[in-house]
């Protein structure tokens, strides 16, 4: 089996970073980019969909890393949402702010978490090809024009560009006025989308987001929000692996791995934030269909 070079973990590491939060899916492009490389790095694709690939142990560590950055970035709205949460079931009532918002994540992280417990791996050695997620990649696209087209439809509040910039606060509270709890199910449902190779996890969050009358800045924040627990624990689910005989060999490309996608994560969340309070998803939408048909076309 392939070693994994330095290099590869550095590149990867950062491809992994920016790619799990920009709506174009980490994944798929984890697949696709390796193929449109070829030689050494196509090796790396086979490896994603095997159960006990050193590669794959890899990735749980960008994905423990990524979650990371999400968690500084979002430290204040994680210490408000635990506080939130303890206090809700030790009252058993729901009333600020952040005890909505604390049981929105729980409600939307509980489908994503049992359908990935369950089908994750069935559904990453089925579809985790060139192929297939060239065609997820392009309904991605598609996806993203169609969030756009609902949030035209919404019943719209005054946006962010007309009324300037809102805090953290006025944002988490228009969040949980807009968003009710069968609507987080719904969301949170949407998620398990990221399962296939080519959807992307923020994306179709942030369609979700959008469906309920958010916007863009406020859907982005809460498509955000929403992953922190679960690329977080998908990774911590499987660091074990890490320190078993599948880590043989490759623990410093972790570190090295890992300290790329935090540092890429970080910024690309950074950078969404101040996107998405002027600017939509259809620049995203565009490169997917770009990128998703011409990967059909080389690899069909």
């Amino acid at each position: 089996m392939q070693s994994l070079t330095y290099l590869q973990a550095i590149v990867i590491g950062l491809l992994q970073g920016a790619t799990e939060l920009f709506p174009i899916s980490s994944l798929g492009h984890s697949v696709l980019v390796p193929a449109w490389v070829g030689g050494d790095w196509q090796q790396l694709v086979t490896q994603e969909s095997s159960a006990e690939s050193p590669y794959l142990a890899f990735i749980v560590g960008l994905h423990v890393a990524t979650a990371l950055a999400l968690l500084v970035i979002f430290r204040r709205d994680w210490v408000a949402i635990v506080k939130g949460l303890v206090m809700s079931v030790r009252h058993r009532r729901v009333e600020t702010v952040y005890e909505r918002m604390a049981w929105l994540i729980v409600v939307a992280t509980i489908p994503v978490g049992l359908m990935g417990l369950a089908l994750e791996h069935a559904l990453r050695v089925l579809f985790a090809k060139p192929e297939a997620a060239a065609i997820f990649l392009t309904v991605n696209g598609l996806i993203l024009l169609a969030g756009e087209w609902l949030r035209r439809r919404a019943k719209r509040r005054t946006d962010v560009a007309a009324t300037g910039e809102e805090s953290g606060d006025e944002l988490d509270t228009a969040i949980t006025e807009s968003v009710r709890l069968p609507d987080a199910a719904i969301i949170g449902g949407l998620q398990v989308g990221a399962l296939f190779a080519g959807i992307s996890r923020s994306g179709i969050t942030m369609v979700g987001g959008l469906w309920r009358g958010l916007s863009h800045e406020e859907a982005v924040r809460f498509a955000f929000l929403l992953a922190t627990p679960v690329i977080l624990a998908a990774g911590l689910y499987k660091v074990p692996d890490l320190f078993g005989s599948l880590g043989n060999g490759i623990r410093g490309q972790v570190v090295a791995g890992s300290v790329a996608a935090f540092l890429a994560a970080f910024v690309s969340a950074k950078f969404l934030v101040r996107w998405f309070r002027t600017r939509t998803l259809v620049p995203f939408a565009v490169y997917c269909l770009v990128v998703g048909l011409a990967s059909v076309v080389r690899f069909a």
